[in-house]
């Protein structure tokens, strides 16, 4: 292996802000994530004693990431399914994935300088806090504030960048040096949608203000985030918040989705029925060629979704069989069935989950792991009869309604 890259021109000291408000007093230490300098530099400012208190960039699932090795060993893949979280996962591995190509290739660790505060702050038994926005929460309202069209090229955009195994340019390095791992991902999209800027970035900055405000007062903070937030983070601070606590349990809530995008399954639903419905009224023949049409479309592509995957045939057959039904009830996906099927025909071994870190940092990797072929299934199975339930759709009353 050759030896991996160095990122040279580090600098010796991050950049950082002191905030004083009444008793309390805040040093926003800007750290570059993928910067060996700047965990050296963490560790040095805990280990001063100069702070009562040290506040830290992650969320409870990142940090839960971070310092336990075995949590995905711990993870229980069909609760997964059923909680409709495959999609969440599958986009986190990914992320993993992007972290881990930066640590081939550099040599580093991405969030080194978050592993050296909550270690140097165990050894110094000081309390840490973790002031970030839960991952979940901020892609979720990410993906809500969008629309449709631009959630689709973004999550195509992202995997496609993430699975790519192409060397990490300069240009974006230094980007990661300016930001955390989330806003660097997604910078391009959020530098042309506002919407996303503020749920992925502005929305942070108050969020971690409001917490650090929260405090007991009479406190010396250190807290830890990326450089990119310093702006915001200290502009917030000093304006402080009537209702810090308000404005945390507000920036956690999801907004619903839209009621149409709610009710439209519904609505596809009957329209197909009537479709049924009408093709039988004029003929039998007409009737049964739309169901034959419904069943071989939208079946075929799922199952087609189930192949690329590499299912297990039977997973595919069972793809095939199920898409055409799931597609008529809006409360169960084929998604779901074909993953729990390929779940019960190839139950994932020990191994694969002690692996699955490493092995989607590969694109072959993705259909070798038995964990994440199963999320894959689950994806794409679910892209192709969503497909097909359009295509089918659309031909149904193009027959009836085509002349």
């Amino acid at each position: 292996m050759s030896e991996p890259d160095r990122l040279d021109n580090e600098p010796s000291a991050g950049p950082r802000r002191e905030v004083i408000r009444g008793e309390q007093r805040y040093l926003l230490l800007g750290t570059a994530h993928v910067s060996r300098a700047s965990a050296e530099e963490v560790r040095t400012e805990i280990e001063s004693g100069a702070y009562d208190a040290v506040a830290i960039e992650l969320c409870d699932a990142r940090h839960a990431a971070l310092t336990n090795a075995g949590e995905l060993e711990q993870m229980d893949l069909f609760q997964v399914l059923r909680q409709g979280k495959a999609g969440m996962v599958a986009a986190n591995l990914a992320l993993g994935a992007y972290q881990q190509r930066l640590a081939e290739q550099f040599g580093i660790e991405p969030g080194a300088e978050m592993r050296a505060a909550i270690n140097a702050c165990a050894a110094a038994d000081l309390p840490i806090q973790l002031i970030d926005r839960n991952i979940g929460i901020t892609l979720k309202r990410v993906y809500r504030r969008i629309p449709w069209w631009q959630r689709i090229s973004t999550m195509g955009a992202l995997f496609a960048s993430l699975l790519s195994r192409e060397k990490i340019e300069e240009e974006d390095i230094e980007k990661l040096k300016q930001g955390d791992m989330l806003e660097s991902t997604f910078n391009e999209f959020a530098q042309e949608s506002a919407a996303m800027h503020e749920a992925l970035i502005d929305e942070r900055d108050r969020y971690m203000a409001a917490k650090l405000l929260m405090q007991a007062p009479g406190r010396n903070t250190l807290a830890v985030v990326g450089a990119g937030h310093l702006k915001g983070l200290t502009r917030y601070l000093e304006d402080g918040m009537d209702d810090p606590r308000g404005v945390v349990e507000s920036l956690d809530h999801v907004p619903p989705g839209s009621r149409w995008i709610k009710w439209l399954p519904w609505a596809i639903v009957v329209l197909i029925f009537a479709g049924f419905a009408l093709g039988f009224s004029r003929s039998t023949g007409l009737g049964q060629q739309l169901v034959l049409e419904w069943i071989v479309i939208n079946g075929a592509l799922s199952a087609i979704g189930a192949a690329i995957a590499l299912a297990h045939p039977l997973t595919i057959v069972t793809a095939f069989v199920a898409a055409p039904i799931t597609s008529l009830n809006p409360t169960i996906g084929a998604g779901m069935v074909t993953a729990a099927a390929e779940l019960w025909l190839r139950k994932p071994r020990v191994g694969d989950f002690s692996t699955l870190k490493s092995d989607v940092t590969k694109v072959s990797g993705w259909w070798k792991n038995r964990v994440s072929r199963t999320l894959l299934v689950f994806v794409l199975s679910t892209i192709g009869s969503a497909a097909g339930t359009y295509i089918a759709g659309f031909r149904i009353f193009g027959q009836l309604f085509g002349g």
